[in-house]
């Protein structure tokens, strides 16, 4: 009982019962594990999800990659101090070079690459708004590397959902993630 009482899971009791479960954003397979029974019921039993975007999306992706850069014309070292860009410039090498070490059997054994993925998550960096490449930055650890190829929790739940046929939707649209976070100015970043 213990561990349905921390599921993060909200009843809303009517018929049929609705659910609010909160989720985050890291591989599925770091917290699966621990999502209570009840919360996993609630999900199977549920004919229609909603997520907080829908990441199956195409036009959401795109939209999101849209939205993190910075006005055409303006490059990354045009924003950020002198120093705080050499210092970027240079984590992102060394991160390039030890990326192929922090990569598992199992990644390669996938086909993925240290180069595709490096490109797949730091590509573009210099075009890209500071709280964007802060949070790319927080990702690029070797722990986050190893766990890369495994869907987040929001994915691998709206995967589930397609794969079951539930009927899914998504409760905000990308801009009303988008414009705050591009809204920071560059101290609060």
């Amino acid at each position: 009982q213990q561990n349905e009482m921390n599921s993060f899971l909200w009843t809303i009791k009517r018929d049929p019962p609705s659910y609010f479960f909160g989720t985050i954003h890291v591989p599925y397979t770091r917290v699966w594990d621990f999502i209570p029974e009840n919360s996993k019921k609630a999900f199977q039993q549920s004919h229609i999800v909603y997520f907080e975007l829908d990441l199956t999306d195409p036009y959401t992706i795109s939209a999101l990659t849209s939205c993190q850069l910075l006005p055409q014309g303006k490059n990354l070292q045009d924003v950020l101090p002198r120093d705080i860009y050499r210092r970027l410039k240079r984590h992102l090498e060394y991160v390039k070079l030890m990326m192929p070490s922090w990569m598992t059997p199992d990644q390669r054994g996938k086909g993925l690459y240290a180069d595709y993925l490096f490109n797949a998550i730091a590509g573009n960096w210099e075009r890209k708004r500071p709280v964007w490449v802060m949070l790319m930055v927080n990702s690029l650890t070797e722990v986050d590397i190893k766990s890369r190829g495994v869907p987040v929790l929001d994915l691998f739940l709206a995967q589930e959902a397609e794969r079951l046929r539930k009927e899914t939707g998504a409760v905000e649209k990308v801009e009303e993630q988008c414009h705050p976070l591009n809204g920071l100015n560059f101290s609060q970043v």
